[in-house]
């Protein structure tokens, strides 16, 4: 595979061309599209506000006539979050929103059924304490800019509770940062797209980044895949813009970066710039050494806290898209790595790897330090008290059992791969270490009189360099006894699939995730995983976790329409396989999408597998075949097939506007 490079250099390249950085900069995003699951790569350093390096490499279309160049647009993910806070930053520089005035003062339209609501504050958004629920209905679609997720928000949220009292704790929030994008229109008067570009992406001369509602030409983005289905996908759109939704270049995101090293301060005051990097995450209950900012990730950015410099980072993925921004403030440099693949922590590693080649190519550090341990177990006789530790913890939509031995033995055991346990050992420091010495693990009894799991590791993957974190990753939970009513109801749907109804036809769901098994907690009574039983027909998360480990959390709720049962999740409505009829592949069959605008559901009998069917239905609509295992081997809106052929064991759905018919025709 032959890199695709545009690079330009600094005035003084005669003194730093930054040769081997290119060099180490072209090896990294070759080596991750070989080792690390990415199809293309994008990267980009700027310095002193001159970008520096600049290249691409990997798979772009499938058929190999559109390369990639530095202007190919991936989306951002998360990372579009920056942008989200920024505006509200503008908007503070100007007076218009104070970060610890109510929302609701900006808002009126904003309320919930939780009272506490009225105390959430712009700060609290950006730094994801609010204490908002998640939902994910109709955001992450196929080549669809449709608003849905945006316009519904104020009314999904009027219906909910919060997870938490307001600024409690931080816990990752993409609904905090939506309805942030909302604060920004409402104080600034025009939509959310318009205010960037007008404020941020044209006085940076970011040509290049857009949103959804920009009806980006796909043609201009890079080339999505999915591993477990042949062939190129179409675009995707995350729309909630300002958690997610923002495509960009690497080029135009060390652009951005500039409004934090000080060469934009005519679009974000430098008092602004700096308040994002303060610990604003530092509450009582969050990790000491952990350090977070308003949107920012990490403000003390591991391995540059090891060379005493401050670094910023923030990562961002979508289901295809992935990215990470890395800046050094003081050093007046920053790097951007986009992906199409991977992840943004591959991405991060890479942005970290090159930054520091850079530096060392410029004399600003002298030699690379050593990647770094907390050292091997040392050997001690573990207290009694240890043992008190053993049990189930929960995170979100899982638990893990710990199992202390009296020998300071540790086992760490998922139930969702319970074949798979992580061995440590009791150390004299009172820590668990794993035996290569890269993992620290102890428990901690926080005010709030909750018990947390804390894992620290410094984690290095091969070729392209090592990272560090700390962080809470499970919460101990007590098993209870249910009535046996309540018991009855639960066993009943245990093990039991069900399917995903109300996404738009377009919905990367339907690829992804079209189903949710069900099953009742075997290790830990009254719960199915995180979520404790609360009656016959609903569950609810109580996790206090900061962080990721607590992000998304969730309840289940059971109701029964006509004699039908459904599942509310997130937003998301399911049935049970109970409820769903198996196809008859006969000369001519219809298929209309009822009142509710539900999807239909079909499983495929073996005596129909390896037949052949021809679909015929509207413009707006589609259908989706699985395999036995709930693989999508046929997505109607990625490809399009005069036959499809139905495997023994499988299922099909059908997806459209109520009313919506479709025509199935034996072959």
């Amino acid at each position: 595979m032959v890199p695709n490079t545009s690079e330009l250099t600094d005035p003084n390249e005669a003194v730093f061309n930054y040769e081997e950085t290119r060099k180490v900069a072209r090896e990294k995003a070759d080596f991750l599209t070989k080792a690390y699951d990415t199809n293309s790569v994008q990267y980009a350093i700027i310095d002193q506000g001159n970008i520096i390096v600049s290249g691409q490499f990997g798979k772009n279309d499938e058929q190999g006539q559109k390369p990639l160049s530095k202007d190919t647009m991936y989306g951002i993910g998360s990372t579009s979050k920056m942008f989200t806070t920024v505006a509200v930053m503008q908007l503070v520089d100007l007076g218009k929103i104070d970060l610890d005035t109510p929302v609701v003062q900006y808002i009126p339209e904003f309320t919930m059924k939780d009272e506490r609501y009225k105390g959430i504050t712009p700060r609290m958004l950006l730094n994801h304490s609010s204490g908002l629920h998640g939902t994910v209905q109709n955001v992450y679609l196929f080549e669809d800019n449709d608003t849905y997720a945006h316009d519904t928000l104020l009314e999904q949220l009027a219906g909910q509770v919060l997870k938490a009292d307001p600024g409690a704790f931080s816990a990752y929030s993409n609904v905090g940062f939506g309805l942030a994008e909302i604060l920004v229109e409402y104080v600034s008067g025009v939509d959310f797209t318009s205010y960037i570009h007008r404020y941020i992406t044209e006085p940076l001369g970011m040509a290049h980044t857009v949103t959804p509602l920009d009806s980006p030409n796909t043609a201009e983005m890079a080339g999505l895949y999915y591993p477990d289905y042949t062939g190129q996908m179409p675009n995707e759109a995350a729309n909630r813009i300002g958690s997610g939704g923002i495509y960009s270049t690497a080029e135009d995101l060390v652009r951005f970066s500039q409004l934090f090293t000080g060469g934009a301060e005519q679009l974000l005051s430098s008092q602004s710039a700096a308040a994002m990097t303060q610990n604003a995450f530092r509450k009582p209950l969050w990790p000491e050494d952990t350090e977070y900012g308003l949107g920012w990730e990490s403000v003390n950015l591991y391995p540059f806290s090891e060379y005493g410099m401050k670094a910023l980072s923030k990562g961002g993925d979508l289901v295809f898209y992935h990215a990470s921004l890395v800046v050094l403030p003081e050093q007046d440099i920053a790097a951007a790595v986009v992906t199409s693949g991977g992840n943004s922590g591959y991405n991060e590693l890479m942005a970290n790897e090159i930054l520091l080649q850079a530096l060392k190519e410029k004399g600003t550090i002298t030699e690379f330090k050593t990647e770094k341990s907390y050292g091997v177990p040392v050997k001690a006789d573990m207290p009694e008290s240890m043992l008190q530790y053993s049990g189930i913890y929960g995170s979100s939509d899982a638990t893990m059992k710990i199992h202390i031995t009296e020998g300071g033995n540790m086992s760490v055991t998922s139930e969702k791969s319970n074949n798979h346990s992580q061995s440590y050992k009791y150390s004299a420091d009172g820590t668990f270490r794993s035996a290569d010495g890269k993992v620290m693990a102890s428990f901690v009894t926080e005010e709030n009189g909750r018990t947390y799991f804390r894992v620290s590791l410094y984690s290095s993957l091969p070729g392209i360099g090592q990272t560090a974190y700390s962080m809470y990753v499970g919460e101990k939970l007590q098993p209870q006894d249910l009535p046996s009513e309540t018991t009855e109801a639960w066993n009943k749907r245990d093990g039991k699939k069900y399917y995903l109804l109300n996404e738009k036809y377009t919905s990367v769901l339907y690829l992804i995730m079209p189903s949710y098994q069900l099953n009742v907690s075997k290790q830990l009574p009254g719960y199915v995983l995180d979520k404790r039983i609360t009656g016959p027909h609903t569950a609810i998360s109580e996790l206090q976790i900061p962080g990721m480990s607590g992000r998304d959390i969730s309840g289940l709720t059971f109701f029964t329409e006509e004699d039908v049962e459904y599942l509310e999740q997130r937003g998301m409505i399911l049935v049970s396989e109970d409820n769903v009829k198996s196809l008859n592949v006969a000369e001519k069959s219809v298929v209309t999408i009822p009142s509710s605008g539900y999807a239909e559901w079909y499983t495929i009998s073996d005596k129909d597998g390896d037949s052949t069917i021809k679909v015929s239905m509207p413009l707006n609509a589609s259908f989706a075949v699985y395999d036995a295992n709930g693989k999508c081997v046929y997505f109607s809106i990625i490809e399009d097939k005069d036959q499809v052929t139905l495997p023994a064991g499988g299922s099909i759905v059908f997806v459209g506007d109520a009313g919506a018919q479709f025509e199935i025709s034996a072959q």
